[in-house]
């Protein structure tokens, strides 16, 4: 019997005054802002794999959660199970949203035969739920990292023949994205990265991985999918060294292979910040590359050297984020979805909607102060003003090539160019941004 949610109600917006700690104080789905709903802003997503197949369990200790799909019996009985809480969790919660990899939603089996009879069965069940409960599949994407045969990776596995094996999971995972309708298909590269230079051939696997994403492309193109295909960048862990460290060496890596106008990146918070930048960085580095695709909503904690998952909860953080977003002109296919779990501790039904409404509330208010700075935008402008050199004649001239370096050699020295400093003004900035923040 699904009874695990049966004593929460349908999640709703109370307002800023409301003491229900199951209630939206700053999430107004159909709240307008710059012409569009919060809701179309946002594009709020839950994740099948931290809700619903996390049991709990660390490196140092056993599952802590007592959930009722996690429980021994037939796997496909579980599987199902498993998408009947998930799906009232996700209606109830109000997202319109979700995301999977393929072996969450449907057991492995013995065999590749089994896996894909398994994940084709579980697709229609997806379907089915998607049709009753009017939700949407932001993205989808197939697990070649956890088990035991990915240990060396997937696409830069030294062995082709777990490569052929994850292009399998891909191609089909691929499929099922495109007949639940999802905007999205991510790359994850759980295990594309190295442990030791001692047994790797760099070369040879950034070679097979560009063949994989380029196999990738070429599939998306033959069946028609009109959604973007998205890496997730990361920059160590389970690895040492991971091929997609961040946004930037991503973009290399596209333009090496002829990919950079076909992929996209998925950014997660605390990817972000494990690879030395801050969430900030890598959503205006996207942007302004013409990589941005899709966010992966979390945090991380300042004193733990991994990734730990946490609900974002930060309105300063986060305020800069949606102004980048907001300047670029929001998202096209992508969205919020929230990688994130809840603490090991946090056992009951309810922590999984306390985790996901405080996201929610602070993303929510993130933007409407990131609005607030875009109506009346002093960051542009003053960044207009501090490179407004380059649009005069010796700017302009540098950059389309007009002046070699020996001509503006020569040029200095004729006008005698004595430049002036000018300040930055950066304390000066960050007291308007905190401005709008904490109005």
């Amino acid at each position: 019997m699904n009874d695990f949610f049966k004593k929460i109600s349908k999640i709703k917006f109370e307002g800023r005054e409301t003491v229900n700690p199951l209630a939206f104080r700053h999430y107004d789905a159909d709240k307008m802002i710059l012409g569009k709903s919060m809701k179309d802003h946002l594009r709020f997503a839950a994740c099948y794999w931290h809700n619903f197949c996390w049991p709990g369990s660390d490196v140092f200790g056993a599952g802590t959660f007592d959930r009722p799909w996690l429980k021994n019996g037939d796997a496909m009985e579980m599987a199902m199970m498993k998408a009947d809480h998930a799906f009232e969790f996700f209606a109830k919660l109000g997202v319109p949203y979700y995301c999977f990899h393929d072996t969450d939603v449907a057991p492995e089996g013995n065999s590749i035969k089994e896996y894909v009879n398994n994940f084709q069965n579980m697709v229609d069940v997806l379907e089915e739920k998607q049709a009753e409960t009017n939700l949407k599949l932001l993205w989808g994407t197939a697990n070649a990292f956890s088990n035991p045969r990915y240990m060396s990776g997937a696409g830069t596995n030294p062995d082709p023949k777990v490569f052929a094996y994850a292009a399998t999971q891909i191609f089909n995972a691929m499929g099922a994205t495109q007949r639940l309708g999802g905007e999205n298909y991510v790359l994850w590269g759980g295990r594309e990265g190295y442990e030791t230079l001692l047994n790797t051939d760099l070369r040879q696997e950034r070679e097979q991985l560009g063949r994989l994403m380029q196999m990738v492309v070429e599939h998306k193109h033959k069946i028609g999918f009109n959604g973007t295909i998205l890496i997730e960048p990361k920059p160590q862990e389970p690895t040492k060294h991971q091929y997609d460290y961040d946004t930037a060496t991503v973009y290399g890596f596209l333009k090496q292979y002829g990919l950079e106008n076909e992929i996209k990146v998925n950014i997660e918070a605390n990817h972000a910040t494990l690879a030395g930048h801050s969430f900030h960085h890598e959503v205006a580095t996207a942007t302004s590359l013409g990589l941005f695709g899709s966010i992966d909503a979390n945090r991380g904690d300042a004193q733990l050297g991994w990734d730990t998952d946490q609900f974002p909860n930060s309105v300063e953080e986060n305020t800069l984020v949606m102004y980048e977003i907001l300047k670029a002109g929001g998202f096209t296919t992508g969205g919020f979805n929230f990688d994130a779990r809840v603490r090991r501790p946090s056992i009951d039904a309810e922590d999984l909607f306390h985790g996901h409404i405080g996201g929610m509330d602070t993303m929510a208010l993130a933007l409407e102060r990131a609005a607030d700075m875009i109506e009346n935008d002093t960051l542009s402008k003053n960044i207009a003003q501090r490179y407004a050199g380059w649009n005069e004649d010796l700017g302009r001239q540098i950059l389309s090539g007009d002046h070699s370096l020996e001509s503006l050699a020569r040029y200095s020295v004729e006008n005698n160019l004595s430049p002036t400093k000018e300040s930055g003004r950066q304390e000066y900035l960050e007291n308007i941004v905190n401005g709008y923040i904490y109005k």
